[in-house]
């Protein structure tokens, strides 16, 4: 994330960010507010029993 630009005598004025960033700061909050969806990546998560690397499975497979 870059800098952003604070303008007026107290930080808590307002910030000036790009629409990029305000975009994803939006749909950020769209995904944390959407209880069935985060309930279906907690879920996801704790399914995760771990993950290797390329080289790992090219070695096992003999590639």
């Amino acid at each position: 994330m870059q800098k952003s630009l604070v303008h007026g005598k107290h930080e808590t004025e307002w910030i000036t960010i790009s629409k990029d960033e305000y975009d994803s700061l939006n749909r950020t909050i769209e995904i944390l507010s959407d209880k069935e969806l985060m309930g279906q990546l907690r879920s996801s998560k704790a399914k995760n029993t771990g993950s290797r690397d390329f080289e790992e499975v090219a070695q096992e497979l003999g590639i």
